[in-house]
């Protein structure tokens, strides 16, 4: 692939089926559950929890809250976490957490601290994208799609209200 080169991988409508079925595998998953929590790690994460949680909200009978999850990507170690709206007491509430791509999984081990910290139920990771180049000990439960990449190229996940698309970049 030349330098600058993209591939369009996923359409709008191709993201829209992946976002469907991984609505019904939470759901499927998670049927006996009374509450569940829908939550994004910042920027586009938040987005793609936002689409599972209308989906949800479409198909299901829990209760389910959705939250952002806001991190310093590149001071992971060093920052504090911190969700917006916090949801209170998790130890009842089973938690989706949710990022548009998997690269090396250190990104949503982190992300997951207040979660494991604040003794939730269950705790599930959904990502649009696996790019299987995990150097963390995450598997996440749900996935759209996984993806062989090189370590050189770029996967980029453009959530919009209006267009939607997954580009390799090379």
């Amino acid at each position: 692939m030349a330098a600058h080169e993209s591939i369009l991988i996923l359409n709008e409508a191709q993201i829209e089926q992946k976002i469907n079925r991984l609505a019904f595998q939470i759901y499927e998953q998670n049927f006996e559950e009374k509450h569940v929590l829908v939550c994004g790690i910042a920027e586009r994460g938040y987005l793609l929890a936002q689409k599972i949680y209308n989906k949800l909200k479409e198909i299901s009978d829990f209760e389910l809250q959705l939250c952002e999850v806001k991190v310093d990507k590149n001071n992971l170690h060093a920052t504090e976490i911190k969700l917006n709206p916090h949801p209170g007491d998790l130890k009842d509430k089973s938690v989706i957490l949710c990022d548009d791509v998997l690269y090396t999984g250190k990104t949503l081990a982190y992300a997951a601290m207040p979660f494991l910290e604040g003794g939730a139920k269950k705790l599930q990771c959904l990502v649009l994208i696996q790019r299987n180049h995990s150097t963390f000990p995450v598997q996440p439960t749900y996935i759209g799609m996984s993806l062989a990449t090189t370590l050189q190229e770029h996967v980029s996940v453009k959530l919009r209200a209006e267009e939607e698309e997954m580009v390799v970049l090379g």
